[in-house]
């Protein structure tokens, strides 16, 4: 690739990006001549769940955008959503950013510790804070999660206009919570608690806001960074009608033929083995058992969540469209992903005598008429959250390729290659310096703005972006993660996995996940020495990162539901005991009169 070519409608700040070199930001080429930066996350969104990874849900525009950019198939991120939006912000592993898991999870023990907080550490710098110093206007519309103290806010964390909700997730519809952990729906607008219009639908609305922000500042020429996280398909899972009517009866043959389906397709396009097998999860349900009625039922569960992803999709169209006309799309480099794999945190039977009175206590409709629109409570089951991963072991919360392999496309980077994929493996820390390297800046080092910082550990992945073939990890260099005693080490083309129980029995498992990304073959007793190599390495990494342990019989859902209570009975248990105090002479009272 030639010098000329490479400089052929780019600045020069992107040239040096390409060729491992960076502008400062005193040094940056005048504002016009900068790229913008969107990076758009899908929120639990599994490997096949959308059309250029081999998805029969119509993505028209991220296919297109696949077509002219670059997709990873060897992405990883967290298991879950906020130590994976961590790690998108800082570059930095998500144990040392201050976000080991979601804070809804944290023990009491945990919280004690600096790093276990469930919120952006003040120690690392987010992406969006080196754009901002470097004069690029900065927003964010949607999904936060990373802390909702004043100081913990995206508008006090480098983004110039927010419009932000801090909770794991809400409704799509109206300002209203999915889950009675939360009293209401905290969405805020640049740092201030806000309401939500009456014609709200999230993806619709979020793209709005993205618009209205670029739009009101586009004139000065400055470039932008804006980041949308969708709420889609987070739980609830809802969509327009007309949106999920295009997938009526498209389900009805039931999960496992969907996982296979999608597998063959993953396969045709190339981006898994031809001779990839798979697993098949326990918590996967029988299609031929159930009643014809709930074979329709769950037929349609699917169809919404399908009908949510083409919304998704759709309504970025018209954010593709807007930048288009403005003569901005080509000059705005594009990054869509998801935050983990899909999710299964919707119940197995949605009629269920403690599910109902759960979700219609909240006041949600579960009919088959209804699901998936406004007023409507749905998700989607173990079983076909097993073909949203496919072909890959398991989903969100767990450490199989399910819950951390998601896709990813990356689209306009300076020098980058035009419509193939790369199986370089990558990780989540590796999309903030590359987007700064893509704008010609340095990531910051161990200071900041006059303070102490960590910083970024993410590679750079520019040259896979030229050269696909090429390895952003050489086989030495190790990532390590951990969720809730769940483990995992990656190595070259291998993975350390343990499953904590009742998911798994605690052991370690080895696997090649470039020939064997299913997990399917275990080659922990073939390679003694490899296996206690990366035990030890992962066992390094725990001690680096300050890695705490969960209490035995832990469970993730139970710790939800444990602090949630203690949440509740601690104001009420004090008021209740005052209460007491102050009646207690009344009642006393009262018993001597009587037995006057």
């Amino acid at each position: 690739m030639t010098v000329r070519r490479l400089t052929s409608g780019l600045s020069l700040a992107l040239v040096l990006a390409t060729l491992g070199l960076s502008l400062s930001p005193a040094q940056a080429e005048p504002a016009l001549r900068r790229p913008n930066v969107l990076l758009i996350l899908a929120d639990d969104v599994g490997f096949t769940d959308i059309e250029p990874f081999g998805s029969e849900i119509r993505t028209p525009n991220l296919q297109a955008l696949a077509e002219r950019g670059v997709r990873f198939t060897n992405y990883h991120t967290a298991a879950n959503c906020a130590p994976s939006r961590a790690m998108l912000m800082t570059g930095v592993n998500n144990h040392l950013a201050g976000v080991p898991n979601i804070a809804e999870m944290l023990t009491p023990a945990q919280r004690q510790a600096e790093n276990y907080q469930g919120a952006l550490s003040h120690r690392v710098v987010t992406v969006a804070n080196v754009f901002e110093q470097a004069g690029y206007h900065t927003y964010l519309a949607g999904k936060w999660h990373l802390g909702a103290e004043p100081a913990q806010l995206p508008s006090a964390r480098g983004f110039q206009r927010t419009f932000a909700l801090m909770d794991s997730g809400a409704d799509n519809w109206e300002q209203r919570p999915y889950l009675p952990i939360y009293d209401q729906a905290n969405w805020f607008a640049d740092g201030e608690p806000t309401t939500l219009p009456d014609d709200f639908y999230s993806s619709a609305f979020l793209v709005d806001k993205t618009i209205e922000f670029i739009d009101a500042e586009f004139a000065d020429g400055q470039p932008f960074f804006a980041y949308l996280p969708f709420q889609a398909v987070h739980i609830p899972v809802q969509a327009p009608a007309a949106f999920t009517e295009r997938y009526l009866g498209v389900y009805d043959a039931g999960w496992d033929a969907l996982r296979a389906a999608r597998r063959d397709r993953a396969v045709d396009l190339g981006l898994v083995p031809e001779d990839t097998a798979m697993v098949r999860m326990d918590s996967t349900g029988a299609w031929a058992a159930l009643s014809e009625d709930r074979k329709r039922f769950e037929a349609k569960r699917m169809a919404v969540y399908a009908g949510m992803l083409e919304a998704m999709d759709f309504h970025l169209g018209r954010l593709f469209a807007y930048l288009q006309a403005k003569g901005a799309f080509e000059n705005t480099i594009i990054v869509f992903t998801s935050d983990n794999g899909p999710e299964v945190s919707g119940p197995v039977d949605p009629h269920g005598v403690m599910n109902a009175r759960g979700v219609e206590g909240q006041g949600y409709d579960q009919s088959y008429e209804r699901l998936g629109e406004r007023g409507s409570y749905n998700s989607i089951s173990p079983s076909f959250a097993s073909a949203a991963a496919s072909p890959f072991s398991f989903y969100k919360f767990h450490v199989g390729e399910g819950g951390m392999r998601v896709p990813l496309i990356i689209a306009n980077a300076p020098g980058q290659a035009e419509g193939v994929m790369t199986h370089a493996f990558s990780w989540a820390t590796d999309i903030a310096p590359t987007l700064l390297a893509a704008a010609g800046l340095s990531p910051p080092g161990d200071r900041f703005a006059g303070r102490p910082v960590l910083p970024m550990t993410g590679k750079n992945l520019l040259p896979v972006l030229a050269q696909p073939e090429a390895r952003a990890y050489d086989a030495a260099e190790t990532v390590g993660y951990e969720l809730t005693g769940h483990g995992v080490l990656f190595q070259g083309d291998y993975k350390l996995l343990r499953h904590v129980p009742p998911v798994g029995d605690g052991r370690w498992a080895l696997y090649d996940i470039v020939r064997d990304p299913g997990e399917t073959t275990d080659l922990s007793a073939r390679e003694p020495a490899r296996l206690a190599s990366m035990v030890a390495a992962y066992h390094a990494f725990e001690a680096s990162h300050g890695v705490l342990p969960v209490p035995p019989g832990y469970s993730q859902l139970g710790q939800v539901v444990s602090n949630y209570v203690q949440k509740q009975l601690r104001e009420p248990v004090l008021t209740g005991l005052l209460t007491a105090l102050l009646l207690l002479p009344v009642f006393l009272l009262g018993r001597r009169q009587r037995r006057a």
